[in-house]
């Protein structure tokens, strides 16, 4: 039993945002009576919210590195008007639409990024520009009215689904998928649990890893089988799940990765060390600006349509997913499973309180609410760990 206190103590934001997500989907399957499991209802709630997603893993470098991106959102709206005037006023193929699309938030990533790194305006001041600026772009670019309809393929992108294989309703493919993820995560696991006993690391207890390991399994194959039953994985989970392999690989396993760390911890130690700071911000804004252009694009797919109004108030959506994960203000806390997490909760609250009819109103009071807690609860935790 004290090994697990110690384990839940040592990785207590990580293990408090996982119990906080049970307990709200919980709560919310029993005030919905089972809807929010409902197949149906959890294929809506990963394509209303893998916009959401996609933007916390790429603003949680951003706050790894001590900085904020209040652009998001605009930048999101930018790019859609952007895929818009080119598929829908230009007839440019959808391919080449969405690399010109991905190449303009990499542009948006080199300018901020200049400004921030280089110049050594604080982020706050010049992503407030950008919002604006590319808010006002926006306008501009669709004077005002909104673009309609996107071409059926790149719908796909934010509202298509794996194929299937063999006849029937049930998404075989999806199971299929489902087990092979399962014995690979049960691989790493055993790999990474011989090699420390190779190297004489402290390990786990065994009945801990199985059990941790069991229960992510049952999890993982529990809401395959549900999306099964509907019409099996939407693309936009899979592009979730991607871009979580390649970030949580980077930031765990790579340089890069350490860098962003170091350089969010602390600067100026960092700076002495040898690490180019400049150089690693410079690189997490260009970053972000082509996960923000990802977004951008699933987003107009998604409402089939470029308008001005797209992306409002995402960056906020994306901030409070990044901080309810566990990251702090002050830079160096945050892992991108974390981020994904916090965007759960908030994805689930959204999905729950609509069920039930709570009014936009509310919901927006009862989110800001969630947000102060979470954070609240991470200064807690290190004037405690201080004393």
């Amino acid at each position: 039993m004290q090994t697990v206190m110690n384990l839940f103590r040592n990785n207590i934001r990580e293990y408090g945002m996982i119990i906080a997500l049970v307990f709200i989907t919980g709560l919310f399957l029993i005030l919905t009576d089972g809807i929010t499991f409902k197949p149906l209802n959890l294929t809506n709630l990963i394509l209303q919210n893998g916009f959401i997603l996609v933007l916390a893993v790429g603003m949680v470098l951003v706050i790894i590195t001590g900085n904020i991106d209040l652009s998001v959102g605009s930048v999101v709206a930018f790019v859609g008007a952007i895929a818009g005037v080119l598929m829908i006023n230009n007839n440019v193929p959808v391919w080449l639409a969405i690399i010109l699309s991905i190449f303009v938030g990499a542009l948006i990533g080199v300018w901020q990024g200049f400004w921030i790194a280089y110049v050594g305006i604080p982020s706050f001041i010049v992503t407030l520009a950008g919002m604006l600026i590319f808010r006002g772009l926006t306008l501009y670019l669709l004077d005002g009215k909104s673009l309609a309809p996107f071409p059926d393929s790149f719908g796909q992108l934010s509202s298509g689904f794996l194929p299937n294989i063999g006849s029937g309703d049930f998404h075989l493919l999806s199971i299929v998928l489902s087990v092979l993820l399962s014995l690979v995560l049960i691989y790493l696991e055993y790999s990474k649990r011989k090699n420390q006993l190779q190297n004489n690391l402290e390990v786990l207890p065994l009945w801990i890893t199985v059990t941790k390991l069991a229960l992510l399994v049952f999890v993982i194959n529990w809401f395959t089988y549900q999306l099964a039953l509907n019409k099996g994985i939407p693309i936009v989970l899979l592009i979730v799940f991607a871009l979580i392999v390649i970030y949580t690989f980077i930031m765990k396993n790579t340089v890069m990765g350490r860098y962003v760390y170091a350089t969010g911890g602390n600067k100026k130690a960092a700076d002495l060390s040898g690490i180019k700071t400049k150089r690693v911000v410079f690189w997490v804004f260009v970053n972000n600006g082509i996960i923000a252009a990802l977004a951008g694009l699933m987003f107009a797919a998604r409402l089939n349509s470029a308008t001005p109004a797209a992306g409002n108030m995402l960056e906020l959506d994306a901030i409070a997913a990044v901080f309810i994960g566990g990251a702090s203000m002050a830079g160096g806390v945050g892992t991108v499973i974390g981020a994904i997490v916090g965007g759960l909760v908030m994805g689930v609250m959204n999905n729950g309180m609509s069920l039930i009819g709570i009014g936009i109103d509310w919901q927006q009071a009862i989110k800001g609410l969630v947000l102060l807690l979470a954070v609240g609860f991470d200064v807690f935790n290190k004037n405690r760990a201080g004393k």
